[in-house]
């Protein structure tokens, strides 16, 4: 059984800086490269993407709505031909940065609310992901399990893999308790590594109120931003391999 770990980086920005990128690339194989948009710029981008084309880490473009100071994740009501711009703007930039250096941009992940809005409304979700592979028919979409995300990426015949997240809870329809919520994100390294163990071998999510719900669980989300962000990272890798299941850059289905 091989699964992909991959984290939000690229995220600092001028004098601001957020998450340990450095140490991050030490534990992922997936790194998902903000795209100036909610966060980063074109130095950062440039940066993190060197250090993960020299890891071996796959590099993904990470797009999301123009909210600097809510880090995209506040929502935004925009029309789907305003979506599939924005899409296409910040990810032509991260193709372009990663081809300067020789490297390539392997998959795509949205990120805060509008990946949110895109696991609960299919329309969304396609102008977003059509916008996506106009760029690039063979990049692999990050899809949220079992969610529109995921509906949306089988219909349109794309690369797809599942990813499901260490530190987050899940509510019933497989979309994640929002941020505030009382059970929303998970704190504990430990408790992190073993329900991303579970799940894995489960081939499914569990809800917070004990629903099974089945899904592919082929990337396994580690946030970068956060105090105990590292600390997640490296227990979850270590019960992972521990548990004998092999870590490697995500390959998609079909």
């Amino acid at each position: 059984m091989k699964v992909d770990l991959n984290a939000d980086m690229g995220e600092s920005f001028g004098d601001w800086k957020m998450g340990d990128d450095a140490a991050l690339l030490e534990v992922v194989t997936s790194a998902n490269v903000a795209c100036g948009a909610h966060a980063g710029d074109w130095d950062v981008m440039a940066a993190t993407m060197e250090r993960a084309a020299e890891r071996g880490v796959g590099i993904g473009a990470h797009p999301g709505f123009p909210d600097l100071q809510g880090f995209g994740r506040r929502r935004m009501n925009m029309p789907p031909e305003s979506i599939g711009n924005l899409i296409i703007w910040q990810f032509g930039a991260a193709r372009g940065m990663a081809a300067s250096l020789g490297a390539e941009v392997r998959h795509f992940k949205l990120h805060g609310a509008l990946a949110n809005m895109a696991s609960e409304d299919a329309t969304l979700a396609r102008a977003a992901y059509e916008a996506a592979l106009r760029v690039d028919p063979n990049v692999i979409l990050l899809v949220l399990a079992g969610t529109a995300q995921e509906a949306v990426a089988r219909e349109l015949g794309a690369r797809w893999a599942g990813e499901i997240f260490a530190d987050r809870g899940y509510r019933d329809d497989a979309t994640l308790v929002p941020r505030g919520e009382l059970g929303a994100m998970v704190h504990d390294p430990d408790e992190a590594a073993q329900r991303v163990v579970r799940f894995v071998r489960a081939g499914a999510i569990f809800s917070n109120e004990g629903k099974e719900i089945p899904a592919a669980c082929d990337s396994i989300c580690l946030h970068g931003d956060g105090p105990e962000a590292l600390a997640i990272a490296k227990a979850v890798r270590g019960a992972l391999e521990a548990d004998g299941v092999d870590l490697a850059p995500m390959a998609g289905h079909r």
